[in-house]
């Protein structure tokens, strides 16, 4: 059976092979339906002996945005460089946040697992994303209001995007750059040196 994306008419593989980490985002708003439908796809995903501890704050609300914008770190390689320029931020955030009640170690299978198809759907209709992991979890708490009980685990950055990385060969190094018209080039190693059959 042939799975094709409703917006663009990709498969599957074509969205994962073309997916890109986007930190520069048009100004176009997210309809709160296409966030509802990303947090369903999280909510689908697998989980560790099916104990669901993940919650997820959405985030659209304009002022509350650019509370948030400063307690989020981006592409440390070529920072301050690679931050949304002004007038680029993201559109909406998505918290992803664990209830310890539920489940308070051995988590991150879950997450990861969450996140990707996060990622996966919003670049099928077309939306960018960033995950970050390096961000103020204090201030994210007090100003979102977060319960103690829950661990702030990481923040879905989306919008539309207003760029397009390129993934290049990996040679010797893993940090990525941008060329002199500001286009983001990733290294990635190449399939032949991470792929091993029957015995290594």
């Amino acid at each position: 059976m042939r799975i094709r994306a409703r917006g663009g008419g990709m498969k599957v593989y074509e969205v994962i092979v073309s997916r890109r980490s986007i930190r520069q985002f048009k100004r176009d708003l997210i309809s709160r339906d296409d966030l509802i439908s990303l947090v369903n796809a999280a909510r689908l995903a697998p989980s560790a002996a099916n104990l669901q501890p993940l919650e997820y704050l959405v985030v659209e609300d304009e002022e509350l945005r650019r509370s948030i914008f400063p307690s989020l770190r981006w592409a440390a390689y070529i920072a301050p460089e690679g931050n949304p320029k002004p007038g680029y931020e993201p559109q909406a955030y998505i918290i992803v946040l664990v209830n310890k009640r539920i489940r308070s170690e051995k988590y991150e299978r879950d997450v990861g697992a969450a996140v990707e198809n996060m990622i996966l759907a919003a670049w099928e209709k077309g939306i960018g994303s960033c995950w970050l992991i390096s961000i103020e979890r204090k201030k994210l708490r007090k100003t979102l209001k977060i319960p103690e009980y829950y661990a702030i685990d990481s923040v879905l950055a989306l919008g539309y995007p207003a760029e397009m990385p390129v993934i290049e060969e990996m040679k010797d190094s893993v940090k990525y750059w941008k060329d002199e018209g500001g286009v983001l080039h990733v290294p990635k190693r190449r399939l032949e040196e991470i792929v091993h059959f029957n015995r290594f």
